[in-house]
């Protein structure tokens, strides 16, 4: 069975024991393969698959709860600040890792990922593919509630996995395609079971569920309009909405009537700061136990403090400065090299960044599968991008490069490098124009092409790890986020969904160095997650930038 038995031990215990090796990341110098297990340098996983509003609203009415035998009954209240707020609470209404973040504590799906990106059960007990190879079943636990204490069933899981691939249940979900390939979900008669079907073998698909698609109780959706859930949560996770004020504050409760154990957390309450200095100075006064995205030049004063320290690692997260290929100068490969040459990465990464975060050169990070360790960021050289922006016939181009507030580490300072380096140009001139988050994300996830920036400083980060979901939805002909459409590159995608294993791979690396050689965009950093956290909390942060209270505790 490709699944990873607990055999007794609780979700919250899992998930600390998994963690407890690996300790606090290093600040500026750390590094590592993303998804190893620091026990072994591998990358192990458990599969046989080859995939790696105004106003104060809350939930229904929630079942009695019980106290765990291991607390101590002191409260254990947190408070997270990030650098945005959630747009609302459909799980499957964004594409946030700030909305995630917030979402993970009420809802789950039918698997999940440990701190390493291993394939753990969920609300599944057991996972397998079917001899058809399309068709995989899940078999759902029989002992869960949800938080209005109704019992999760077979239904609600189909109905969930439906809900976001299938529009003809009404609801266009936006994350459509990180269930690239599934057609639909129906539940197995007579038994606590579904099964999902796939428009062909799609050897990712247990990766996928493994971080896309909570589940929803369809009862609840039943007796409810769409509207009601951007400002209401109902789901089956180890927290429960107590309180939504739009744009301003979200607290949630323990749930002790979960599944697994209770958390050791009480109540997590979620805020959000965009400016970066503004979230430093709430952890350092006790207004917040976490702050995400530390600027480097808060580090040394929280680490000077007696009341909180830094924790970073690397993410799973690339920053890129996008290009609308259907928009001039865009159109020409050779402006777009030119771009990449006339931006010194090894200065933003050292300046800007000051360490925290490394050079790309590809659409995928080390550990993704389809990363090409023989490709290289491009050089910094002024004089070759001068000359090739003449070549190119587009010498006097003006050019405004688009950057959301608060979303990224040092994001606007980046976009700021980058358009001054453009700028230095003699035949380019470039400004910046900073965005509210929220106008931002809604244009690049309009139906159409016709909002977007036609030049944009954005980032992805993949739970997942694997390149085919980078690459297939911000560089496919088809992919919403990309205009960029290149024949053998979209057949290389298609081709690595039918293969699987090392035949695979090979592909996606052929697919990952084929982006590298045509520059559709300015290939920029990864991501360092650098958060605050207050010094009575133990936990150690995520690779994938989930930040989950479930997995912190008293740190004594």
């Amino acid at each position: 069975m490709p699944g990873e038995e607990r055999s007794g031990v609780g979700r919250r215990r899992f998930l600390a024991l998994a963690g407890g090796a690996a300790g606090a990341a290093g600040l500026a110098g750390c590094s590592g393969v993303i998804g190893n297990d620091p026990d072994t340098g591998t990358s192990e996983r458990t599969g046989t698959e080859s995939d790696s509003a105004t106003g104060t609203t809350g939930t229904p009415e929630t079942t009695e709860t019980t106290t765990d035998p291991e607390d101590d009954g002191a409260a254990f209240p947190i408070t997270v600040t990030q650098g945005q707020f959630p747009p609302g609470l459909d799980p499957h209404a964004h594409r946030q890792t700030p909305a995630d973040n917030v979402l993970l504590h009420c809802y789950e799906g039918v698997l999940a990922r440990d701190r390493y990106g291993r394939i753990v059960e969920g609300l599944a007990t057991n996972y397998e593919r079917l001899q058809n190879g399309n068709e995989v079943r899940f078999e759902i636990r029989e002992d869960v509630s949800f938080h209005d204490g109704s019992t999760l069933t077979p239904e609600d899981v189909a109905y969930s996995v439906n809900r976001v691939v299938d529009e003809s249940t009404g609801f266009r979900s936006p994350q459509r395609g990180q269930l690239d390939g599934v057609s639909g979900a129906s539940v197995v008669d007579g038994e606590p079971a579904v099964e999902v079907t796939s428009s062909g073998i799609n050897p990712v698909v247990f990766s996928a569920f493994a971080s896309y698609c909570d589940v929803l109780s369809k009862r609840w959706m039943d007796e409810h309009e769409h509207s009601y859930l951007s400002s209401h949560a109902m789901g089956t996770g180890p927290f429960v909405l107590e309180s939504f004020e739009a744009g301003r504050r979200i607290v949630m409760s323990r749930f002790d009537g979960y599944w697994n154990e209770p958390a050791e957390v009480t109540e997590v309450t979620f805020t959000a700061e965009t400016d970066s200095g503004a979230r430093v100075e709430s952890l350092l006064n006790g207004e917040s136990t976490i702050v995400t995205d530390v600027p480097p030049a808060g580090v040394g004063r929280i680490n000077d403090s007696r009341t909180a320290r830094v924790a970073s690692t690397p993410s799973t997260r690339i920053l890129f400065a996008a290009m609308r290929h259907d928009v001039k100068p865009f159109d020409s490969a050779t402006f777009r090299r030119a771009m990449n040459l006339a931006v010194d990465l090894t200065s933003v990464v050292e300046n800007v960044l000051q360490g925290f975060g490394e050079q790309t050169g590809q659409p995928t990070l080390e550990g993704f599968t389809g990363h090409d360790s023989n490709v290289k960021p491009y050089p910094y050289d002024p004089e070759q991008a001068e000359q090739l922006v003449e070549e190119s016939g587009y010498a006097g181009a003006e050019l405004t490069l688009h950057v959301p507030v608060g979303r990224y580490l040092k994001g606007v300072e980046i976009a700021q490098s980058v358009a001054g380096y453009v700028d230095e140009l003699p035949n380019v001139s470039a400004t910046v124009k900073r965005r509210e988050f929220q106008s931002f994300a809604s244009d690049l996830l309009s139906p159409t092409d016709r909002d977007d920036p036609a030049w944009y400083l954005a980032g992805w980060g993949e739970p997942t790890t694997d390149g085919a979901f980078v690459m297939r939805p911000l560089l496919s002909s088809t992919g919403r986020l990309s205009t960029w459409s290149n024949d053998e590159f979209d057949q290389l995608l298609e081709r690595a969904n039918t293969r699987t294993g090392d035949e695979r791979a090979n592909v996606l690396t052929e697919a990952n160095k084929l982006a590298h050689d045509r520059t559709p965009w300015i290939f920029l950093n990864r991501q360092y997650s650098v958060y605050g956290v207050s010094s009575d909390v133990a936990w150690d942060p995520r690779r994938d930038e989930r930040l989950d209270a479930y997995e912190m505790s008293r740190d004594d």
